[in-house]
């Protein structure tokens, strides 16, 4: 595969994710969002702001030192290069990252309440265990990073986090895996919320995962 084939697969594949995002109604009114994925060990594409009617000559190259190497950033997402530069450090089999301000995920984000792991979609798509919260940093400021790089490092096998009084932050092999799991955390979250007005939600029993992933190899194979 050549440089700009592989660059353009993965443009392709951010503005879907973006679109199947919007599609779910996952997505805060604003529209803002900020997607990126791995190109290889030391870049990565990253969409400019918002990302209503995005197009995939919108993004911009980007280095895990911070250049951005081809195309233009917003300043508002200038900002954020650092917090999608350590996942990608900290993870290296990540292959793209989804930050949203997802309504009712950002509602656990606000509370500093971790969102249980309470619903199959969640234990399908990646995240078998509660969302944990990163303590509260001005965007992409170094307290926000070093957030981030400790909760990813004392959770090893988390693939979501909340951001403290923002919002919500993904990330998966690559963008349409990532944007399965927005949704299905939004979901759970709307479903936490909701299960709060008639008694609570209640934690899957135990074995449930094993049982979710011998389900889905007995129909693989």
């Amino acid at each position: 595969m050549t440089e700009e084939h592989r660059v353009n697969e993965r443009a392709e594949e951010i503005v879907e994710a973006a679109g199947m995002l919007f599609a779910a109604g996952v997505m805060a009114h604003s529209g803002h969002a900020n997607l990126s994925a791995r190109l290889d060990g030391e870049r990565f594409l990253l969409t400019p702001g918002f990302v209503r009617g995005l197009r995939p000559g919108d993004l911009a190259t980007v280095g895990l030192d911070g250049r951005v190497l081809g195309g233009e950033l917003r300043s508002v997402s200038a900002e954020i290069i650092a917090m999608h530069s350590t996942v990608y450090r900290a993870r290296p089999d990540v292959g793209a990252i989804i930050h949203t301000h997802s309504p009712a995920a950002t509602a656990f984000a606000v509370a500093h309440r971790p969102l249980p792991c309470r619903t199959e979609p969640m234990l399908r798509f990646g995240q078998a265990e509660d969302v944990p919260v990163v303590p509260w940093g001005p965007r992409g400021s170094d307290v926000s990073v070093r957030g981030i790089a400790d909760v990813l490092e004392r959770r090893p096998t988390t693939a979501a986090a909340l951001l403290a009084n923002h919002g919500l932050l993904v990330f998966g092999p690559d963008s349409a895996a990532t944007a399965h799991l927005v949704v299905a955390i939004e979901e759970s979250a709307e479903a936490e919320i909701a299960a709060a007005a008639i008694g609570g939600a209640v934690d899957f029993p135990e074995g449930a995962l094993e049982a979710v992933r011998a389900s889905i190899a007995r129909v693989a194979s």
